[in-house]
């Protein structure tokens, strides 16, 4: 089964944090010094803050719980005339995900992934010429 995603760029990760975890009446599953995401089960939802420039809703997406799974959101997305970018085995947000990329009609980021495990690390295009804020969770724009 699916979890929904929204990723959302905040100024001050431990007040919001402290936010978060009284709406949602629970802890963060993975807390990092700039980054922060919990599992809801009710409503099932992969919710990830982050310190950002920009704040607000950086993307919304599928958090796939198979391989099987995000390849089926991975053709319906195909269906849908918009342009689909794959990232496969790429780490984002403190984890190794294969994911699918594209951009909606209204210009919101959609981001569909399947986690296959954890990193110690952001990003891994870190010190590659991209700034920490490009490095993962953003559809390439090249």
């Amino acid at each position: 089964m699916k979890r929904f995603h929204v990723h959302v760029g905040v100024h001050d990760l431990e007040r919001s944090v402290r936010f978060y975890s009284a709406l949602f009446a629970a802890q963060p599953a993975v807390l990092k010094g700039d980054y922060a995401k919990w599992q809801i089960e009710d409503p099932r939802i992969s919710f990830a803050i982050s310190t950002r420039p920009e704040k607000g809703v950086d993307h919304l997406g599928f958090q796939a719980e198979s391989a099987a799974e995000l390849e089926e959101i991975a053709s319906r997305l195909a269906q849908a005339d918009v342009a689909v970018a794959p990232q496969k085995g790429v780490t984002c947000c403190y984890a190794k995900s294969d994911k699918y990329w594209t951009i909606d009609p209204q210009g919101v980021a959609w981001e569909s992934f399947h986690t296959l495990d954890s990193a110690p690390v952001f990003g891994d295009q870190i010190g590659k010429g991209r700034e920490k804020a490009e490095a993962c969770c953003s559809p390439s724009t090249s």
